[in-house]
């Protein structure tokens, strides 16, 4: 069977990201580096993807290697991103995600129709930090928008920014999509429009567009574009005390 190009892509991305020699195993199962400067997570954690039917891990010591290889190595790959099944096996004080990860290429793309007039601003303008007080800072971390390098592709009612989208430019020549929306805006389909025409300009750049989130309305959104869930990554803080013992 030939190999899913998108998966591929997706697989070199991560594995890049993680900042070690490491790869997804071609026959399935987990790969476990140290790599303490990994993108894969936050500092001293460890970090978890899985891409199809392999995984990878970056761990911050040589003890938490041989912990992950002894106890998850028989675990499917699909169990490796759940909360509750790594904290029955290994010493977490907390987690961030899961996060599903979604990737479209052109031929798969689906452009959403374009009831509302969208437009570009600069990254970082007024309007755009206007709408992120508007939300939250829970809200407006998880979107991520205040991380794009790309311009914003926004719908405006007035003067007044109400939903908006944009990328920023990661390693492997991935583009991570970021989306917002004003909470009263919300269920109009403006995130699909903003994002639809983001992710356009990526794949009209030779961009891998990436859409990782949590929330089920966001995936909802990624999956009218055309977006496949591929995988998901979970970061973990583990109790080193505990390692150590």
């Amino acid at each position: 069977m030939a190999a899913d190009p998108l998966l591929v892509r997706a697989r070199g991305l991560w594995e890049t990201l993680a900042a070690a020699p490491v790869s997804f195993a071609p026959s399935g199962g987990l790969t476990v580096v140290v790599s303490p400067e990994s993108a894969l997570c936050p500092p001293s954690w460890a970090g978890i993807v899985t891409l199809g039917d392999a995984a990878i891990a970056t761990v911050p010591t040589a003890s938490a290697a041989q912990l992950f290889r002894r106890v998850l190595a028989e675990a499917p790959a699909g169990s490796l991103t759940r909360p509750e099944a790594v904290r029955a096996l290994l010493p977490v004080t907390d987690v961030l995600g899961p996060a599903a990860l979604a990737y479209v290429s052109s031929d798969g793309f689906r452009p959403a129709p374009a009831h509302d007039a969208v437009e570009q601003l600069a990254p970082g303008h007024r309007g755009l930090q206007e709408l992120a007080r508007s939300v939250g800072p829970e809200d407006a971390d998880e979107s991520g928008l205040d991380e794009i390098t790309s311009c914003a592709f926004v719908v405006r009612e007035g003067t007044e920014v109400v939903a908006a989208a944009g990328y920023g430019v990661w390693p492997a020549a991935t583009a991570h999509v970021c989306v917002l929306t004003a909470p009263r805006r919300r269920g109009r389909g403006l995130a699909r429009q903003t994002a639809s025409a983001a992710v356009a300009h990526a794949l009209a750049a030779g961009l891998m567009p990436q859409w990782r989130a949590r929330p089920p309305a966001s995936r909802r959104v990624a999956r009218a574009l055309g977006f496949r869930e591929l995988g998901s990554q979970l970061s973990v803080r583990l109790d080193l005390d505990e390692l150590s013992r």
